[in-house]
C-alpha cells in the first residue's frame, strides 16, 4: 500500500472509469471506495445512449445491458402537463447498443464498473473511508484510509484523483491540510452556507409513466424525472426547495405529494405509486465547475470537477468522459516520465474547458430557466413543442455537440 502511480478516490463511473484506462495502460493504480458495493445512490439513474460506446471501449457494454430498461424518448412536462418529447436518438450513437437510453441503477452499474476495474488490474479497497491527505513540500503525496477492519493505512502515489462526487472530499480535506486548518475548522466552514436546495431519490412501483419513457417533470421550485429501471420499477429522482422541504418535516413521501404532484402529469403518474426501496436525501449546494487541478498532485473528476443539472440527462455521461480525460492526461504524463506536475495540470486543465465548459454554460442557462416561475416554464415549453429542430439542437448542446 505504499507505492502507487495513481491513487483514485472514489468508486462511482468517473472513478471506476479511470481506474480501468489507467491500469490498462500499465499503471499502478488504488481505487479507494468508502462503501461496499452494490450500494444504493442518489441519481436519475438515466444512461444517455453516448455512454455505451464509452462501456464498450471499458470492456463492460454486454454486462452493463443486461436486465436494464431501454429508454426511447424523454418527454419533458410544464406544471400544466403539457408535454414536448426529446427521442433518445436526438443525443448521440450508442456504440453498438442502438440509439435508446438504457435505465439502470446505480447499485447495479457502478458494482459491473468496479468488477471490470479489479479485472484490469486495479487494487480496489472497499469499506476505506478518507480519514485525511498526505501532504509534503505543499504537495498532494497521498491519503490516509481507515478500513472497516480498523487498520489506518497512508498508501502514497505520484497523483491522487478526486472522484468522490459533490462533496469533493479529497479536495476539501487538502485544502485545510495544506492551510494548516483543523477538521474542526473545516467542519465549520461547511456549515456556514446553507443548501437552498434538496434532492430525494427512490424505486417507485405502481406508477403510470409511459413505457421507454423518461419523464422530467417542472413545478414551482424545482424539477424531478422518472425513468424505467431494472425489475419492471421506476427511479424517481427530483429536486425542490429546502425551505418546501423543512415546512413539510422533511418526509420524502410528503414532498412528492405535495410540491412534485403541483405538475399535473406527475400527479397523475405517481398517483398511486409506492416506494419500494428507502428514500435517499442530500442538500445540494451548487452546480457547476470547479477547479479541475486544484492543488499541485490531484486532479478532480466526476461531479468533483463539475456538477451538471440533472434534467439534461448528461450526468452519467459527464462523468465517463471526465474520467477517460483526466486517464489519458495522466497515462501521457507517466509515460513522459511523470516530471513536475505542472505540464500535467495545464494539459488536464485546458482538455477539461475544451470539453466541458461550453455545455455548462448552457446548462445553466437551462436551469435558470428550469426553476423559473410556472407561467415561463409554460412559454418555453410552448416554444420547444413548435419546432423540433431547435429542441434537437439543445438536446446536442448539453453533450457538447453543435448540431
Amino acid at each position: 500500500m505504499s507505492d502507487f502511480d495513481v491513487i483514485i478516490v472514489g468508486g462511482g463511473p468517473a472513478g471506476a472509469g479511470a481506474a480501468i484506462e489507467l491500469a490498462a495502460s500499465g499503471a499502478r493504480v488504488l481505487l479507494a471506495e468508502r462503501e461496499r458495493f452494490p450500494r444504493e445512490k442518489l441519481c436519475g439513474e438515466f444512461i444517455s445512449p453516448e455512454c455505451l460506446t464509452h462501456f464498450a471501449r471499458l470492456g463492460v457494454l454486454e454486462r452493463m445491458s443486461r436486465g436494464g430498461a431501454r429508454v426511447s424518448e424523454t418527454i419533458f412536462y410544464a406544471p400544466s402537463g403539457r408535454g414536448v418529447s426529446v427521442p433518445s436518438a436526438w443525443f448521440g450513437a450508442g456504440g453498438g447498443g442502438g440509439a435508446d437510453a438504457l435505465g439502470l441503477s446505480r447499485a447495479e452499474m457502478d458494482a459491473r464498473l468496479l468488477a471490470r476495474a479489479r479485472e484490469a488490474g486495479a487494487s480496489v479497497l472497499e469499506e476505506a473511508a478518507l480519514a485525511g491527505v498526505l501532504t509534503e513540500g505543499g504537495r498532494v503525496r497521498g491519503v490516509r484510509l481507515h478500513t472497516r477492519g480498523g487498520e489506518t493505512l497512508e498508501p502514497r502515489a505520484r497523483v491522487t484523483l478526486d472522484a468522490t462526487g459533490r462533496h469533493r472530499a479529497v479536495v476539501r480535506r487538502a485544502g485545510r491540510e495544506l492551510a494548516g486548518k483543523t477538521d474542526e475548522a473545516g467542519a465549520e466552514e461547511n456549515q456556514k452556507g446553507r443548501a437552498r436546495l434538496v434532492a430525494f431519490k427512490a424505486h417507485l412501483e405502481g406508477s403510470r409513466g409511459a413505457p421507454g419513457v423518461c419523464e422530467i417533470y417542472f413545478y414551482p421550485g424545482g424539477y424531478g424525472g422518472l425513468s424505467p429501471v431494472e425489475g419492471g420499477l421506476s427511479n424517481l429522482c427530483f429536486i425542490t426547495r429546502a425551505r418546501d422541504v423543512r415546512g413539510r418535516g422533511s418526509d420524502a413521501e410528503r414532498v412528492m405529494r405535495e410540491v412534485l404532484a403541483r405538475n399535473r402529469r406527475a400527479a397523475h403518474t405517481l398517483a398511486g405509486a409506492s416506494a419500494r426501496t428507502r428514500w435517499l436525501g442530500v442538500s445540494v449546494e451548487s452546480f457547476g465547475r470547479h477547479e479541475p487541478a486544484p492543488f499541485e498532485g490531484l486532479l478532480a473528476v466526476g461531479d468533483a470537477a463539475a456538477f451538471i443539472d440533472p434534467f439534461t440527462g448528461s450526468g452519467m455521461l459527464m462523468a465517463l468522459e471526465g474520467g477517460a480525460l483526466a486517464a489519458r492526461s495522466v497515462a501521457r504524463w507517466l509515460e513522459g516520465g511523470g516530471d513536475g506536475f505542472e505540464p500535467l495540470a495545464q494539459e488536464y486543465r485546458a482538455a477539461y474547458a475544451q470539453r466541458f465548459d461550453a455545455r455548462l454554460r448552457l446548462c445553466g442557462l437551462l436551469r435558470r430557466a428550469a426553476l423559473a416561475p410556472p407561467a415561463l416554464a409554460e412559454v418555453a415549453v410552448v416554444a420547444l413543442g413548435a419546432s423540433a429542430g431547435l429542441r434537437r439542437r439543445l438536446a446536442r448542446a448539453t453533450r457538447g455537440r453543435a448540431k
